[in-house]
């Protein structure tokens, strides 16, 4: 499906650009995700955030919330809380499962929203 929010506003970018670098994401010390295949979002308005496969997160360390979010451009968003000594970080984490066709590349990919994570460092590192 075409994402409608281009209909809209033709003019908004959205763009996605694969890294040729190592890419971490820890909290207080704990690797939540290390990845050689990240996509790097680029989007009018909004901060650059890293999309990493899960298969290069530790999925064991979230757990789904109810929440979802709609982007006009990319599609809905569900989310998830992160556990980390003890306590969760609730809908700091989430992923398109089903995005619009021009963001395929975002599906089954799970981005960080590191504003909102105390703690949070991410590294991009030489391959």
């Amino acid at each position: 499906m075409k994402a409608p929010g281009y209909a809209r506003r033709p003019d908004h970018k959205v763009i996605e650009k694969h890294l040729d670098q190592r890419v971490t994401v820890q909290i207080r010390g704990q690797v939540l995700a290390d990845s050689r295949n990240v996509v790097r979002v680029d989007e009018d308005g909004s901060a650059p955030r890293y999309y990493f496969p899960r298969a290069d997160v530790r999925m064991d360390l979230l757990s789904r919330t109810e929440t979802t979010s709609h982007c006009p451009f990319k599609g809905t968003a569900n989310y998830y809380g992160v556990r980390i000594e003890g306590s969760t970080l609730a809908d700091v984490v989430w992923t398109y499962e089903e995005p619009y066709e021009e963001h395929l590349g975002l599906k089954d990919r799970v981005a960080f929203w590191e504003e909102k994570i105390p703690g949070v460092e991410r590294a991009t590192l030489p391959l």
